[in-house]
């Protein structure tokens, strides 16, 4: 499959299925985990344009509001438009329009990630917790150094950070990589993505930044597997940093970019040093820091 970028437009909450005494949809739909993908079945663009709300022009889910004229809303905007529909203007009330939520409640819909590779044909109420846990869902740009907001697929992002980034690429499943600073007293809460390297047929990312651990500035080195938490399980990775007849060493599994790479570091999930002992490993004088940081990436059998 040809790599693809992805624009969401949407900012939708995943909504439970309604549960009260007048519709319960639950009976209608069953729960997420237990249903299977159907085959294709096309839900008509009328339908789809009446689930649609006039506001934020996203897909209602109850509680659906309307005015006496039948005008529909959906519950985040109806707030938003001071009571009054935004269609003519009339007074909304608490209108319920059930009968549009029991049209939904029939309907079943492909998911958003379909062009990703998701076949899966969903209940309407159900669609919004399974594009949350689609495991084609895009991903998004695991680069540090900026707030990077472009997603799509793995090769998508391997081609995006070679040519806008331009992160270093490397070949093979060991590498040694340096880090030099002229004054170390001086550590900036800055990150840098050192290079991306491809093995085993898949892409890792090796992460080194400087920031501050409370009152103590501290470095800290670690590798991202860029594909889902479950086949990152796969991997195990070692880092080791030292110099005169030292050496600190970490193994451990690489985290998915599903996880930030802000949440990666807070967890202290990685290999991390002192400011006194890098210091250390650089030997010399101390006034200027040389950290060279090698490691190995492996399959596990």
């Amino acid at each position: 499959m040809a790599s693809a970028a992805y624009l969401d437009d949407t900012d939708a909450e995943v909504i439970d299925p309604p549960k009260n005494e007048m519709l319960d949809v639950a009976e209608l739909v069953g729960d997420l985990i237990n249903h299977s993908p159907k085959p294709n079945m096309i839900v008509s663009s009328n339908v789809r344009e009446l689930l649609e709300c006039p506001v934020c022009l996203v897909a209602m889910y109850p509680p659906i509001h309307q005015c006496s004229n039948g005008h529909t809303i959906c519950s985040g905007c109806k707030p938003r438009v001071h009571n009054r529909c935004p269609t003519c203007r009339s007074e909304l009330g608490n209108i319920r329009c059930l009968a549009l939520e029991k049209v939904a409640a029939s309907l079943e819909v492909p998911c958003k990630f379909q062009n990703f590779g998701c076949l899966g044909i969903y209940p309407y109420y159900c669609k919004l917790k399974h594009e949350s846990q689609c495991q084609y869902r895009p991903y998004t740009c695991p680069y540090a150094g900026s707030e990077c907001t472009v997603a799509g697929d793995i090769p998508y992002l391997v081609n995006h950070l070679k040519d806008d980034h331009k992160v270093d690429m490397h070949s093979g499943s060991t590498f040694n990589h340096r880090y030099v600073k002229s004054n170390p007293h001086e550590v900036e809460n800055a990150t840098w993505m050192l290079t991306v390297f491809s093995c085993f047929g898949q892409y890792f990312c090796l992460h080194f930044e400087a920031f501050q651990l409370g009152m103590a500035p501290v470095y800290i080195a670690f590798l991202r597997f860029m594909g889902d938490d479950a086949e990152a399980k796969n991997y195990t990775y070692s880092l080791e940093v030292g110099g005169i007849n030292r050496k600190m060493t970490w193994q451990g599994i690489p985290r998915s970019i599903r996880d930030s790479h802000r949440k990666v570091r807070d967890s202290y999930d990685g290999l991390i040093i002192q400011r006194n002992m890098a210091l250390c490993f650089s030997g010399g004088d101390r006034k200027e820091l040389k950290l060279r940081v090698t490691g190995r990436i492996w399959k596990e059998q």
